[in-house]
């Protein structure tokens, strides 16, 4: 080979290569697909609120849903989360009514539909705790792809560790974004507003 080919030889393959490795992580990372497609968060489920009704996705239709996961034992997270989502329903007035706001347990074995009414006593009323069998909360982690998981505790307890956004779904039940709840009540609020 010419001396003064190599390197364009070397660059090519390079490159080839470069692109070669582009292509192999879009497929696997879901890059083929339609770029407006929408993400495959959300899906059906039946739960139990902390008054005994039954909640479903179909409860969702018709109204901005905003859903976070935790669990009733949560030393910091939750509670701070159930707070400062209180503080945007309270900034949003009477708008608040047209929004939904459910905390999905991810501990079914201790979150009864009573745990999570004492739990929720502290927070905005029109918070909804859902919860349901393991199998229910097990399908409804799946869909809207919840990591959790029990760690046990020395003392023969245990704790959970959990995703930890707070899920924004559209009128028709579609997932449109995490919901940004780190900033003033009355900008979350105004933002919230916007999917009335």
């Amino acid at each position: 080979m010419d001396r003064s080919a190599r390197p364009l030889v070397v660059i090519g393959a390079f490159v080839g290569s470069l692109v070669v490795g582009l292509l192999l992580m879009l497929g696997v990372m879901g890059g083929f697909r339609h770029a407006t497609a929408p993400a495959a968060i959300g899906g059906p489920f039946q739960l139990t609120d902390q008054t005994g009704q039954t909640v479903t996705e179909k409860s969702m239709q018709g109204h901005p849903t905003l859903v976070f996961f935790g669990f009733t034992h949560c030393p910091d997270v939750c509670p701070t989360t159930l707070f400062e989502m209180s503080e945007v329903l309270k900034a949003m007035g009477k708008d608040a009514d047209g929004v939904n706001a459910y905390y999905i347990s991810v501990d079914p074995e201790r979150d009864t539909a009573a745990a999570m009414k004492e739990y929720l006593s502290s927070f905005d009323p029109r918070l909804k705790g859902l919860t349901g069998s393991p199998d229910q909360i097990a399908k409804v982690l799946s869909e809207y792809r919840v990591y959790a998981r029990k760690v046990p505790l020395k003392d023969g307890d245990y704790t959970m560790d959990h995703t930890a956004l707070i899920y924004l779904m559209d009128r028709d039940g579609k997932f449109v974004s995490p919901f940004n709840i780190n900033r003033k009540p009355e900008e979350a609020a105004s933002d919230l507003k916007r999917y009335l």
